[in-house]
């Protein structure tokens, strides 16, 4: 017998989709992997012998879900089978046709079914989780066109803790997954509020050194630059930032390959552009310690003659005078004022609780180690880098390695978690009592997916650090304004999918 306990808002939110394909929006921690399996029971109980496929866009977390299943399922309930990288083909095309509940990356099962290794012909159930995904040509999409063509009993799941505030994208998300209903909670909602703690929200403002000015004055003087020189060539017309440079780049790189000589010049002031740009932002936002790596790595490209835009940039009196006056303030053991800062929150909060669990995160891995740096200087805290694979200045994390750090965090041999954005999504790390953001991010679905780290069982404390009179105060009413808008975005596409006209297909199925 499976004994499960839903919460009348997981119960609710069941039933809806036993009969129609649901994305479920509900933060982080407050069980959307429950949903999905008491619909895998439904659906299984439904249509004996047949298969449900669960899908993650990371191993560790598709682990994470077959992990929980194996936990709450009795053993011989259905077969269950976990697919990675490392199972050869013809071993998948064999587990497909024997298993009944399949978790897998999407990567796999795409490249499995262009190869025509099996088909979806039997499957009765398709979770995707982090559906926020869904979008352009990712390996969800190609899964979910495969299912839409060939599966006989269609049953679609999708969860997220944030699909966006976009409501094309919202709608392209909907329209891959046949969405015939939104179930949205929030942190306020009436059946949900009562399980969850009080967050403590803390905006901390630092100031922008004068002597920190004097150098973005120099760096923006080389951005204007190239920036009016785009302008003048009649390649840029909107607004300049990151996103329309790197739009700009894009567009130029078609054009150049087709020996457009305006073009070329213009990919060469655009790439200085965004390298200038970016280093400002370390400015701003990050540590000097980064910004210094950062302008000597541009200093050694230029001396060892990788690109003429960089010896162009290098070379230049303002860069010049910028490194200069970064290695005078370096000289002075001179740092970031949020390093100080947030060195302040965590020796506070580890002193009102010694066992406390704090996540700091950081949108750069030269920042996380920074910080790391810093907090390892305080008695009693104990932190741990928790960054991506990818590797570049510094080396990054296999897999194996982010689960000891989660492991060890778990035991408390760790206390504290110096993450990038790998701790963001949906990973298994348990509840902490304080997060903080050490920059504000612009990103509605990444605010949302950091602060659910937190309150859940017990109050917990959220911290956003902010540069005075920077980028990082536009990026945190950005965050907010998007956060709002989500939910009337998400509110109009219910409206949307509830007043469509019905196709023929939804005629047939309610007929039968």
């Amino acid at each position: 017998m499976i004994n499960l306990s839903p919460r009348d808002y997981q119960q609710k939110i069941f039933e809806t989709a036993k009969n129609k394909n649901t994305l479920v929006v509900l933060p982080t921690g407050l069980g959307k992997t429950l949903i999905a399996l008491m619909l895998s029971i439904e659906r299984i109980k439904k249509y004996p012998s047949k298969k449900i496929l669960i899908l993650a866009p990371t191993r560790p977390l598709i682990e994470q879900h077959f992990n929980y299943f194996t936990k709450n399922l009795p053993e011989l309930f259905a077969e269950m089978t976990l697919f990675t990288g490392e199972v050869n083909a013809e071993k998948r095309k064999e587990f497909f046709q024997t298993a009944e509940i399949i978790f897998s990356t999407p990567q796999c099962i795409a490249n499995d079914l262009s190869n025509k290794l099996y088909d979806m012909n039997e499957v009765v159930l398709l979770v995707i989780d982090e559906a926020h995904r869904c979008l352009k040509n990712y390996d969800y999409t190609n899964v979910v066109n495969f299912y839409k063509q060939q599966a006989k009993n269609q049953r679609i799941l999708g969860l997220t803790a944030s699909p966006g505030s976009d409501l094309s994208k919202v709608e392209e998300i909907c329209r891959h997954l046949e969405i015939e209903e939104i179930e949205m909670r929030t942190r306020d909602s009436e059946d949900v509020k009562n399980y969850l703690q009080e967050i403590e929200f803390n905006k901390i403002e630092v100031p922008f050194p004068p002597e920190f000015i004097e150098i973005k004055i120099l760096l923006k003087r080389i951005y204007d630059s190239k920036v009016e020189q785009l302008r003048s060539r009649n390649l840029l017309f909107d607004s300049a930032n990151k996103i329309t440079l790197l739009k700009l780049q894009s567009n130029l790189a078609k054009r150049a390959n087709m020996k457009d000589f305006n073009a070329m010049i213009g990919m060469s002031l655009t790439a200085q552009a965004i390298k200038i740009s970016h280093a400002i932002e370390l400015l701003e936002t990050q540590t000097l310690s980064g910004l210094e790596d950062y302008l000597n790595s541009l200093k050694k490209q230029a001396d060892e003659k990788k690109s003429k835009g960089v010896q162009t940039l290098v070379n230049s009196t303002e860069f010049q005078a910028a490194l200069l006056s970064l290695k005078l303030l370096r000289s002075k053991k001179i740092e970031h004022p949020k390093i100080e800062e947030l060195a302040v929150i965590v020796e506070s909060e580890f002193k009102e609780n010694k066992n406390a669990k704090i996540i700091v995160f950081s949108q750069f891995r030269e920042t996380a180690s920074s910080i790391l740096k810093r907090l390892s200087e305080i008695p009693n805290v104990k932190p741990a880098l928790f960054i991506g694979q990818a590797k570049k200045v510094i080396s990054g994390l296999s897999q194996k390695e982010q689960k000891k750090v989660i492991i060890n965090f778990n035991s408390g041999e760790i206390n504290v978690l110096c993450a990038t954005s790998i701790g963001e999504e949906g990973l298994d790390i348990p509840e902490v009592n304080a997060v903080i953001f050490y920059e504000p991010i612009p990103s509605a679905i990444r605010k949302i997916q950091r602060a659910g780290r937190t309150a859940r069982l017990s109050p917990g404390k959220l911290f956003i650090l902010i540069t005075k009179d920077t980028r990082d105060v536009t990026h945190h009413y950005a965050a907010a304004a998007k956060e709002r808008k989500m939910y009337k975005t998400i509110e109009k596409v219910k409206e949307n999918i509830k007043n469509k006209p019905k196709t023929l297909k939804e005629y047939i199925k309610d007929e039968d």
